[in-house]
């Protein structure tokens, strides 16, 4: 469809870093209005408004996702969430890290972004951390760690069984039933839909506007880990490579983020308060660039965007954060033993 489009001054792959930027802006201003954050729903003082807000997006994520796909628009035959052989091994590992590394942290990859763009130091060492470990982990030294848990694999059915609309009506009918009782406003709920929504914008604009079959790009919606690298290697190469969806997607965040935070009042600077909480939140930083890479994304990647596709992957992914969130929770506050004695005060703000 791109050829359709007229823009004989841009390529495909220039016009999807611009999309990117437009969709990064939006995100990242309904993220830092809604405080979008799926650690909050296990360790936030505010867990249940937290849980309508994620499920809210979900919900209109898997509802928008799929009606992109009946249409016709798309097709994730050929993505990487649809592989026969599942990782089983490294998705679970990585997301047991990725969920213990964001309750170390106080926010998950996509929270930090926007939090980083309002001023939070803190959050800012954790990104670069991140990335530096992602990256690591994709084609560097921890490569061939990644890819020794990566053999281990079982044959299973890339998606769920049965059919697709019966299940986005059930994980979009559940997530709103939560939602609407939450204790969220509607206004609140319809930003967080709004921001659903994002992702089968990003899965269409990639997939069919922008398709070019002579000059291609990826599929892609919203994600973090990736883009983080990707962000991270452009920044120290620049002049020998070009941006992608990932470098516009991470820019545009920020730059959103950053306005909201602005014309709201609430950007404020925020560093560390202890050489213990800095070892706390680099140490989750790295758990969060390993286990990210081999759970296949984020909360967001994997969970916002991953999940409407019906993925085994994603969802296991998604399923494995959780439980290494609850598990990393229950072991700060665990206080009879040696390591609570010693584990850094929490902060008094619970996500920021």
């Amino acid at each position: 469809m791109f050829e359709q489009l007229g823009l004989e001054t841009l390529t495909a792959p220039q016009a999807a870093v611009w999309f990117a930027l437009a969709l990064g802006c939006a995100f990242g201003a309904l993220a830092q209005i809604t405080r979008f954050c799926f650690r909050r729903m296990i360790d936030g003082g505010d867990r249940r408004q937290a849980a309508g807000v994620w499920l809210t997006a979900l919900a209109t994520a898997t509802l928008g996702t799929q009606a992109a796909i009946w249409q016709g628009w798309i097709d994730f035959a050929d993505h990487r969430f649809m592989v026969a052989d599942l990782p089983v091994v490294a998705i679970a590992f990585g997301g047991l890290a990725f969920g213990a590394g964001m309750i170390l942290t106080r926010g998950c990859v996509s929270r930090l972004t926007v939090l980083g763009a309002s001023g939070n130091l803190r959050a800012v060492l954790v990104l670069v951390v991140f990335a530096i470990i992602a990256h690591a982990t994709l084609k560097g030294v921890l490569s061939g760690l990644r890819t020794s848990l990566s053999a281990f694999t079982i044959d299973l059915a890339p998606t769920l069984p049965g059919a697709a609309l019966l299940w986005a009506l059930l994980i979009a009918g559940a997530a709103l039933a939560f939602a609407w009782r939450s204790g969220n406003g509607a206004g609140m709920l319809a930003l967080a839909a709004l921001l659903g929504l994002l992702v089968p914008l990003g899965w269409v604009g990639t997939g069919f506007v922008l398709f070019d079959e002579f000059d291609p790009i990826a599929l892609e919606s919203l994600s973090f880990t990736a883009p983080a690298t990707e962000t991270l290697f452009w920044a120290v190469a620049s002049t020998a490579i070009s941006p992608g969806f990932g470098v516009g997607l991470m820019g545009g965040v920020v730059l959103g983020a950053a306005v909201a935070a602005l014309l709201r009042g609430q950007f404020a600077w925020a560093s560390f308060s202890s050489p213990r909480e800095t070892g706390r939140y680099m140490a989750g930083a790295g758990l969060m660039g390993f286990g990210g890479v081999l759970a296949g994304g984020c909360t967001v990647g994997a969970g916002l965007s991953g999940v409407p596709i019906l993925s085994f992957a994603a969802i296991l992914a998604l399923a494995t954060i959780a439980l290494g969130g609850v598990l990393m929770r229950w072991l700060l506050n665990a206080t009879p033993s040696e390591f609570a004695a010693k584990a850094p005060k929490p902060s008094a703000l619970p996500a920021e």
